[in-house]
């Protein structure tokens, strides 16, 4: 009894030209007029873009101010931890910035925080994203832990450790006795505002248990309105990072001296952190940023030398393309005689 060519190999693929490995393929030749060129060509590319992203850089404004221990006044130094976490005592602090040079609006608040592990995977996956957009899944809390619900069973809005220990330093700037309006519009991403956090979802229960992790939020306005909170939760890839405050459109000129009033709430004392106050101004490459114009100019360097480097080889010691006389077994083995 035959049986069928299927039947006998059931397992057989269906003959195309991608299964026999018959589809055409595109095999260049590297010759070394090829190699120096694509270095050449990476080398005149990167060094200008390199060379225009480190002016750009340079250029940008920046007034660093770390305040978390220059707040911390008199005795209250030899236990900061105590410090922080006494409600009695007054955390208002006073800090002089001057201006090294023009700054030109809008000019950049930033807060930055080191030592502070966002990243951490506890940490990140302590939200709720179906909460934060709907007020049906208001209750949708099995991922929050341990910040989920209230001790009586209510759900909190928003949910999780990242929400719960959100930033909550003020700054108020002024200049010659005149207030500098700081603008919190738009500083959050436009997906995470449209799509993120709802219209229609407003804060419940949050900051309401025993232990309080950061700011609280106004319960009669919505997330989706709430742009210090979608910054917050943007959480970060590196244990020092910047998140915005907010914007000051006004130029600042050169040499003034700013007044900056500083709510000192934040606790990163009891894990060693650091707290700094940032204002920046921006060119088309954005913020200050030595390390992108860095390294353009290092792999374009790079390839520029390993251009020379071949073109010195191939005019020192050439070597003809398709010569079998190279081939392993064209070569006269060492000790071996004719």
């Amino acid at each position: 009894m035959e049986f069928s060519e299927e039947r006998r190999h059931p397992n057989k693929p269906k003959y195309s030209k991608f299964t026999q490995q018959e589809l055409s393929a595109y095999k260049p030749l590297l010759s070394p007029g090829w190699i120096i060129s694509t270095f050449g060509f990476i080398g005149l590319v990167f060094i200008p873009v390199g060379l225009a992203s480190l002016f750009a850089s340079q250029r940008v404004v920046e007034i660093v101010e770390r305040y978390d221990e220059a707040c911390v006044l008199g005795k209250l130094r030899v236990d900061q931890l105590a410090y922080i976490q006494n409600s009695a005592v007054d955390k208002k602090c006073i800090r002089k910035l001057k201006v090294p040079t023009l700054m030109r609006g809008p000019i950049f608040v930033y807060y930055e925080l080191e030592n502070f592990y966002q990243n951490h995977r506890r940490y990140v996956m302590s939200r709720s994203d179906k909460q934060l957009r709907n007020k049906e899944d208001e209750s949708d809390t099995k991922s929050c832990g341990p910040e989920a619900k209230t001790s009586d069973g209510l759900p909190i809005v928003p949910c999780g450790l990242i929400a719960w220990s959100m930033f909550n330093d003020t700054y108020a700037f002024s200049l010659d006795g005149k207030t500098l309006k700081v603008s919190k519009k738009d500083i959050a991403w436009g997906s995470d505002k449209y799509y993120k956090f709802g219209s229609n979802v407003y804060p419940e229960n949050f900051q309401t248990s025993g232990l309080i992790g950061g700011a609280k939020l106004d319960s009669s306005i919505p997330l989706r309105e709430q742009e210090d909170l979608m910054v917050w939760m943007r959480t970060a890839a590196l244990p020092t990072f910047r998140k915005l405050y907010g914007k000051i459109e006004a130029d600042l000129k050169a040499n003034v001296e700013i007044t900056v009033t500083i709510q000192n709430n934040y606790n990163t004392y009891s894990f060693g952190g650091k707290k700094r106050l940032v204002l920046s101004t921006t060119t088309w490459i954005g913020g200050k940023n030595d390390f992108l114009g860095m390294a353009y100019l290092t792999v374009g360097g790079l390839s520029f030398l390993l251009a020379l480097t071949f073109i010195l080889l191939h005019l020192i010691r050439p070597r003809p393309l398709g010569d079998p006389s190279y081939l392993s077994w064209n070569r006269k083995k060492v000790g071996n005689s004719d």
